[in-house]
């Protein structure tokens, strides 16, 4: 059995919180405290949560696009995945973050910033090339970056075009044929459909599940809507307060959630059928500030199952039943 593409441990990222004329520090922001989970070979894993959770920065912090406070991120770079050549991705120094970026990759949410209004896009892809190198001796790199478009459905002409001359939907094709422009192993697409109008939602969701198919990439798939997630991952996994509440398989995720909060989250998706009655699950009370996370269990506060144990004990992240992990006392 091939060794998981990446494995993340006890990853954690604390923003610091400054105080007074001297700004020290008076308390941490605790953006993602410390979670573990892993990536397979050609697997999209879909990491969905509220607002505020962590999860983009936990995608961010994955890649060393925001330095983690601790923890591991462990890219296998051996070939094939077929044995356990791992490089920490969070411990590199900055010489050493150049080669871990040809491996790694990220779709923004905002197609409207991510792109420079100055450049063409033949010009920002060009100087990527140039800078990684990648233009085959022999090969203009106007080729490739037409290959590319055509890619991601544009035209080779689309490539002189400023960005303010495309739509939404065009400039987050641009975006991910900006992220495959160096043949990466993992990408990460951070809510890359939440700027996207519904109809155009479905075509980016489409294209990245072909070029997942047919260039066997590997995803971590960030998003709030869990109808979204349900069409392109393998696996999912739930965030709440910085921490992995609950992951399993599409299929277990959906047909049998275990944890209070992600039975919460299931029962607020929109059903197709209108005669459909499904009872809503409504939960009370605020989300804890990242800066005062609850004792015990950080979902206790609104969780209907609470007892004393869950405002004492922190509950681990354990198997269930395979493959299905929850982190919840009683489930």
């Amino acid at each position: 059995m091939a060794e998981p593409l990446v494995i993340v441990k006890h990853l954690k990222k604390y923003y610091p919180v400054k105080a007074g004329i001297l700004q020290r520090t008076a308390n941490w922001v605790r953006a993602v405290d410390g979670i573990s989970f892993n990536i397979k070979q050609g697997e999209t894993l879909g990491l969905v949560g509220e607002s505020g959770c962590g999860k983009t920065t936990a995608g961010k912090t994955m890649i060393n696009l925001v330095r983690p406070t601790a923890g591991e991120v462990l890219f296998n770079t051996s070939h094939n995945c077929e044995c356990s050549e791992y490089m920490d991705i969070a411990g590199l120094s900055k010489r050493q973050r150049r080669r871990a970026r040809k491996m790694v990759q990220i779709i923004f949410q905002n197609p409207y910033s991510s792109l420079n209004p100055r450049m063409t896009v033949f010009r920002m892809m060009r100087e990527v090339i140039a800078y990684y190198k990648l233009a085959p001796a022999g090969r203009p790199a106007a080729d490739l970056i037409n290959e590319l478009m055509a890619t991601v459905g544009l035209q080779p002409t689309d490539a002189h075009k400023y960005p303010h001359e495309f739509s939404g939907g065009q400039r987050q094709r641009i975006g991910i044929a900006r992220a495959l422009l160096i043949n990466p192993k993992l990408i990460v697409c951070d809510e890359p459909v939440s700027a996207l109008d519904v109809s155009i939602q479905a075509q980016i969701i489409n294209l990245l599940a072909g070029l997942k198919r047919d260039l066997g990439l590997t995803y971590l798939f960030i998003a709030h809507d869990l109808a979204v997630v349900k069409h392109i991952s393998d696996r999912i996994a739930i965030m709440y307060l910085g921490k992995i509440m609950e992951i399993a398989p599409r299929k277990e995720f959906y047909t049998n959630p275990l944890h209070p909060y992600t039975e919460a989250l299931m029962s607020a998706v929109p059903s197709p059928d209108p005669d459909r009655k499904k009872e809503r699950i409504l939960l009370t009370g605020e989300v804890p500030s990242p800066m005062n996370i609850p004792s015990g269990c950080r979902f206790h506060t609104r969780c209907p199952l609470a007892a004393d144990i869950c405002r004492q004990t922190e509950p681990e992240l354990t198997d269930r039943d395979g493959d299905h992990k929850v982190a919840c006392h009683f489930r």
